[in-house]
């Protein structure tokens, strides 16, 4: 990650600070709960796939640099908003905002942020990219009411789950790539491919997040293993295994997804890695993984594009 970042040093730290600086508020609170949540750190892969994108096709400006804000404050939101309807109290190794401020502030200050971008992205004076936001936002938000009636459901299939995380997850990595290469003038066909790229690579991301739920390491994943559990969340490890373990192993994760119950983790934990359902995951995602670097070969070649690869490759080979 550190080679990757290296390609966009500069542009990255004008987003950082373009970011800290759009924080401000005159509302005390608004301004302590988005620091809280945005110095917390993470990947940031969102706002670096849209400076990889813009350097690869030759144009990384300051619209660039205001679009990865955008991209970080949308992302930013919904971790708010996802903490809170999930009753989560950790996350990147630290007490939620909700947990430390409480549910309704976290909400509000979400809702600040999801404001904040689309006043950003006004002053990109780009309609293209307002309506494509505007619609990724609400794809975004179907897919946590879908992801929400699904709960405790031990009967979501393969193609329901992936419907959830296209939705809720790959879409934002999408809409990065997309608005980044309408950015740098391509409305055609590089702009499809970088979409295409950005879908694939966050299904991949998701994937892999949901196999480390049963082999991560709280401490290094900054979360609590079995959460998915609680928050009875058929994920595809769970959907494997109900397709594919011994009855007693299918009536164990069966109970524990409608119980929404993490009391026998160790036994689900053994039961997913048993019937090889954390395999069969890293493989879907490696397949996803493959069709995103597939997408690359349309770039020119470059930096900008072998750390797009580099990404692509570190999406799925990860522990945390």
């Amino acid at each position: 990650m550190q080679q990757i970042h290296r390609t966009v040093a500069a542009e990255f730290e004008r987003v950082n600070r373009l970011i800290v600086e759009q924080l401000h508020s005159d509302v005390p609170m608004v301004e302590n709960i988005g620091h809280y949540i945005v110095d917390a750190g993470g990947k940031r892969l969102r706002p670096l796939l849209v400076l990889l994108t813009g350097n690869a096709l030759g144009a990384c400006g300051e619209d660039h640099i205001r679009f990865a804000a955008v991209i970080e404050f949308i992302h930013t939101a919904t971790l708010l908003h996802d903490d809170v309807v999930d009753i989560s109290s950790l996350r990147r190794g630290r007490p939620t905002a909700n947990a430390e401020f409480g549910n309704a502030p976290s909400v509000l200050v979400g809702d600040f942020l999801y404001t904040r971008a689309f006043q950003l992205m006004v002053q990109l004076g780009d309609m293209d990219i307002l309506r494509h936001m505007a619609d990724t936002t609400n794809t975004i938000a179907e897919g946590e009411v879908l992801q929400l009636t699904r709960a405790g459901d031990a009967a979501t299939t393969e193609e329901q789950y992936l419907d959830v995380i296209t939705r809720k997850t790959a879409i934002l990595f999408a809409a990065g790539c997309h608005g980044a290469a309408t950015l740098a003038g391509d409305r055609g066909e590089l702009r499809r491919v970088m979409h295409d790229f950005g879908l694939h690579l966050g299904i991949a991301f998701q994937m892999i997040d949901d196999v480390l739920d049963y082999e991560g390491d709280p401490a290094a994943m900054g979360k609590n293993v079995g959460d998915d559990l609680t928050e009875g969340k058929a994920t595809l490890p769970l959907i494997h295994t109900l397709r594919t373990g011994s009855p007693e192993q299918r009536a164990l994760v069966h109970h524990a997804i409608t119980a929404k119950s993490a009391e026998a983790i160790g036994a689900v934990v053994a039961a997913v890695n048993d019937c090889g359902a954390l395999d069969y995951t890293r493989e879907r995602a490696r397949h996803h993984q493959a069709l995103a670097s597939d997408a690359l070969e349309r770039l020119p070649e470059g930096p900008p594009r072998a750390a797009l690869e580099r990404l692509a490759l570190l999406a799925v080979d990860r522990d945390r």
